[in-house]
């Protein structure tokens, strides 16, 4: 009898200590992001650029393709639209410049502001990660994501 207890004590020890060790697992880290400063030259850059406008567009485009696709009614595809928020895409064109410097932002910036040729093809259009990126959210907003009930 002294044996079954004994056991049923270390079972329910067991049990209770596994369940600890399984949550002590870590979270992803959360994705890099540029310096305080850093960040302000990047929105110079995205101004420079009328990136805010691409995204915005690119959204724009991507809901008219769907209302006509899925034959909306006005008032959804206003509601979607009314949904699209730059703000919810800016981390993701932060993340792009996390591996530049002040200097290279820097000349970055006086690079576009300069030339207009920079200002259609930069490195936020031409980036593969970015594009796909702002496809994700493209069709995340046709999806309704970002609307709030």
């Amino acid at each position: 009898m002294k044996n079954l207890k004994k056991h049923a004590f270390l079972a329910l020890f067991l049990c209770l200590l596994i369940p600890t060790i399984c949550i002590s697992q870590v979270n992803p880290p959360s994705p890099a992001m540029p310096s305080q400063q850093n960040k302000i030259i990047v929105d110079k850059i995205i101004e420079a650029t009328h990136y805010k406008n691409y995204v915005i567009d690119f959204c724009l485009a991507k809901i008219n393709e769907a209302s006509a696709k899925e034959g909306w009614n006005e008032q959804k595809a206003m509601e979607i639209t009314e949904s699209i928020n730059y703000k919810n895409f800016r981390d993701a064109i932060y993340n792009l410049f996390v591996v530049y410097d002040e200097v290279e932002l820097e000349t970055l910036l006086k690079a576009y502001e300069k030339d207009t040729a920079y200002q259609t093809q930069n490195i936020m259009t031409t980036s593969k990660v970015l594009t796909n990126n702002l496809n994700i959210f493209a069709n995340d907003i046709v999806k309704g994501k970002y609307i709030s009930k």
